[in-house]
């Protein structure tokens, strides 16, 4: 199948990526116009989740373009569960062998006296954070009717509270360099819904509440958050796709995205979808809806409904 089809099946993008008939059609080369690289040198770029997969390829691409990075990742399984810094020292061989500057750290990003120590390190070697890439995750999928609580609440810990302790802990720093740049990681999940990730869906979706709220408080301090609803390759991803359809996916593929939304003339509170070459805007919007009056009642939402669903003239709210 092809790198669109690939998506729309798995990543449920269809919404975002190609109305119903429409081509997904590739830029022409002699259409493009020259621009500048994006750099990120001087500035520091913290990946959380970096030792593999998606994280990685963040990690990887950034000291490419310059920053110094913090490869933080706890190691553990794809459950949470056990830790090792093996994965995470590997990456930063890596970047170091290809000339970066990259520093190890093992923190989780549940752990409040972790996260902390990992900023205090990051100040003392480099004096500064600008980037926050906040990648970490885990799974623990089963239907509703089987998910246990602690099951749910591991995942959202993870992914919400893990997403929020590094950015509380970066906060202040951002905000007395009047600069700094984030990208959480949302997904189809959450966005759409997925069979047996309730836990899952619902911790992503909650990002883009955060979002929503950290891009009007940080705007005065030149501070701007973004999501990427990625589709990609991953241990997360291994068991659900047939591998020449994860080969179509590969998280490098994701990548750009990433690092346009984490750049000094990025956007500020996108949510961007990406996979197999295809990003796209996914948005929240509202339609123009019906007036019924101060005293309407439930038959008259039940009449109007047509009315009050209809598409014409919707907005998006940004």
């Amino acid at each position: 199948a092809d790198p669109a089809t690939l998506v729309r099946r798995y990543g449920q993008l269809s919404r975002l990526t190609v109305a119903k008939g429409r081509d997904i059609k590739s830029p022409q080369t002699e259409t493009l116009q020259m621009s500048d690289d994006i750099r990120f040198d001087g500035q520091v770029v913290i990946v959380t989740g970096a030792g593999g997969g998606l994280g990685r390829c963040h990690a990887i691409e950034f000291a490419k373009r310059g920053a110094k990075v913090v490869v933080n990742d706890l190691g553990g399984s794809m459950d949470g569960s056990g830790g090792s810094s093996a994965a995470a020292d590997a990456v930063v061989a890596e970047i170091v062998a290809a000339g970066g500057e990259a520093i190890a750290d093992g923190a989780s990003v549940t752990n409040d006296a972790g996260v902390a120590a990992m900023v205090e390190r990051t100040m003392a070697k480099w004096g500064r954070i600008d980037v926050l890439i906040a990648n970490a995750g885990i799974l623990r999928d089963k239907s509703f009717s089987k998910m246990e609580i602690a099951d749910f609440a591991a995942v959202v810990d993870v992914h919400l509270m893990g997403t929020v302790k590094p950015l509380k802990a970066v906060w202040e720093i951002m905000k007395t360099q009047n600069y700094g740049r984030i990208v959480v990681t949302t997904s189809s999940s959450g966005l759409y819904g997925n069979f047996g990730q309730a836990n899952y869906g619902a911790a992503k979706l909650a990002l883009v509440g955060l979002m929503n709220t950290i891009k009007i408080e940080g705007a005065k301090n030149d501070i701007r958050i973004n999501a990427v609803s990625p589709v990609a390759a991953t241990r997360m991803t291994e068991n659900l796709m047939p591998p020449a359809m994860l080969e179509k996916l590969g998280p490098e593929q994701v990548t750009p995205g990433v690092v346009y939304l984490a750049s000094k003339d990025g956007p500020n509170g996108a949510i961007l979808t990406a996979g197999a070459g295809v990003f796209s805007l996914a948005q929240i919007t509202e339609t123009e809806g019906a007036y019924l009056g101060h005293n309407a009642s439930a038959e008259a939402v039940r009449d109007q409904w047509a009315q009050i669903t209809d598409e014409t003239g919707r907005q998006a709210y940004t």
